[in-house]
Formats: structure tokens, C-alpha cells, sequence
């Protein structure tokens, strides 16, 4: 299937009030972050990963997972971005991997509609958490079912969605597509294999013009748009992205945090011209998410 270019009725966005947090791109300076620790954090078996990890008789590790979190957020801290931290909730298992509730905008943050029920309660904590702020969220999506890990503002005036119709459905990523759209934006839609549970599995933008994605994962036509529009892939292999290896979170176009162990990736991004840093994130890597997952920009520039 090609990426398409979609416009549709917007009657399943609702609309609030616009608000100072923004994103433009994937790679500008990250200023605000929205994090939330793994205090409850549990293997959930709704993607291949974590279901291979019960299989091997994965258990978390609690106080590790909290000691690597907190070592995530010192790093982002000494490197100049505000952290912004959830209250963790005993019947979300998921939501340190805040990435997937919401995704900040130009236009500010909008809630999005994941498609599992427990998430769905996540995005009700992060609604209340930001307008206890005052800054409330934009718009929620209220019609098909979207994620945060399927959505790119890859650079200003380009938004990339994914979807594979078990997280992101299509009319999901239609509903979002039209937002950006209408604001004058270019919306790639890529199609994936459920398989890989989000896009940002398997892609991620580095900066303007280069990303890391795992080649095989992804639809000849969706590689081909990226280079028609200047974007070059490193690419990851499939084990590296069972890993999170392409789950990296760009902090200013230059530093790049990517999970540790990735040493090929490591070595291949220096060679690129990035900075990587690694980070422990072994027991999120074990129950699915990296850390892009574990990190949800709220202002960027």
C-alpha cells in the first residue's frame, strides 16, 4: 500500500483552548519533557516483545527500573530540559511510557485514543495533569484509535503517522493527518506490520534530514517518499530494533540517547556525525518500550 495524502470531516476532534506548549520537530531542542515513573510497572502481553520476554520468564524489577528512570531524567536535566513528572497509578502498568497518551503539536498538545482500554485511562491522567498547568490540551481524538509511538512531527511542515490497524488504526491516523494538514503541513501515512507494535519501533527521525529505521520493517514506498524529500536512513537491523536500538530520542538534532548495548548503532551514528549517549533502559527495553517511548516532549526549540 503507498502512503497517502488524506483530507477528511474533522466532526471526531474536539476542541480546547490552544496552550504555550509546542513542537515543531522531532530534532529541535528539547525544552519541556513529560515523564512518569515505573513504579508500577509490569510486562503487559500485547506485543511481540513483551510477550517474548514473559516467555522467558521476564519479571521487573522494580527498584531497577525506578534506578534507571531516575537516571534517565538526571541525564535530560543536566542537559538542560525541564522534566515534567506524572504521578504513577497502580492500575497503569504503561504509563511511563507517556509518549503514547499525547503528542504536542505546533498548535499545542493533543490527546490522542489508544486503542488498549487501559490507556485509555492514562490519557484521562495526562489531560488533568496539563490543565492543572494551564496548559490544557488542544484537541482530543475522539474518532479510530491512535498513538503517540505511531506519530512523527518529523520537521516543521512534515508529520509521518503509522499504523497497523492493532494500535493506530487508519481512520485514526486520517483524523490526526487532517489536523496537520489543515494547518498547511505535508502527512505521510505509512503502513507497518503489527508485529513491531508502533512505528517508533522501527523509525525515528535524528534530525531534519536523517533517520534511524529498520529498512526491512518498512514499506518500499514509505523509504522511497522519505528520499524524494531529502530524508536519508541509517539503517538498524531487526534484532537491534527488538532491542529499542531505533528507539532513540533526538535532543537537539546532534545528541542522540539510545539505548545501551547498540554498539553497532552506536559506532554507525558517530560515523554519521551524531553524539549518542547510551542509557540504561533494560527493563522498559523487556516489556516493549524505549526511550522514545519514555518520553513525551510537551516544548521543543
Amino acid at each position: 500500500m503507498k502512503p497517502e495524502f488524506l483530507t477528511i470531516p474533522t466532526h471526531a476532534i474536539t476542541r480546547r483552548d490552544p496552550q504555550r506548549w509546542s513542537v515543531r520537530s522531532e530534532s529541535d531542542p528539547l525544552s519541556e519533557v513529560l515523564l512518569c515513573g515505573p513504579a508500577y510497572l509490569a510486562p503487559v502481553p500485547c506485543c511481540s516483545v513483551t510477550r517474548d520476554s514473559l516467555g522467558d520468564g521476564h519479571q521487573t524489577d522494580t527498584a531497577k527500573a525506578l534506578a534507571q528512570h531516575r537516571q534517565l531524567q538526571a541525564l535530560l536535566e543536566q542537559l538542560g530540559t525541564r522534566c515534567h513528572v506524572l504521578d504513577p497509578l497502580p492500575d497503569l502498568p504503561d504509563l511511563c511510557f507517556t509518549r503514547d497518551c499525547a503528542v504536542a503539536t505546533p498548535w499545542g498538545p493533543v490527546l490522542l485514543n489508544p486503542a488498549v482500554a487501559h490507556r485509555r485511562r492514562e490519557v484521562d491522567h495526562v489531560a488533568r495533569y496539563l490543565g492543572n498547568r494551564g496548559g490544557g490540551p488542544l484537541l482530543r481524538i475522539e474518532g479510530g484509535t491512535v498513538e503517540g509511538g505511531d506519530v512523527c512531527v518529523a520537521r516543521d511542515g512534515l508529520a509521518i503517522i503509522g499504523w497497523s490497524g492493532e494500535r493506530t488504526s487508519l481512520a485514526g491516523a486520517q483524523i490526526l493527518g487532517e489536523l496537520f494538514r489543515g494547518h498547511g503541513w505535508e502527512v505521510l501515512l505509512c503502513p507497518f506490520d503489527a508485529y513491531h507494535l508502533h512505528l517508533d519501533t522501527i523509525f525515528c527521525m535524528l534530525d531534519a534530514h536523517f533517520a534511524l529505521a529498520c529498512i526491512d520493517a518498512l514499506p518500499e514506498a514509505f523509504l522511497s517518499a522519505l528520499a524524494a524529500r531529502g530524508i536519508r536512513v541509517l539503517p538498524a537491523l531487526e534484532a537491534e530494533s527488538r532491542k529499542l536500538g531505533c528507539n532513540i530520542l533526538s535532543l537537539d538534532g546532534s545528541t542522540i540517547l539510545i539505548a545501551e548495548g547498540q554498539h553497532r548503532l552506536h559506532a554507525m551514528l558517530l560515523q554519521a556525525g551524531f553524539k549518542p549517549l547510551p542509557v540504561d533502559i533494560s527493563e522498559f527495553a523487556a516489556c516493549g518500550g524505549g526511550l522514545h517511548c519514555l518520553t513525551m516532549p510537551l516544548a521543543r526549540g
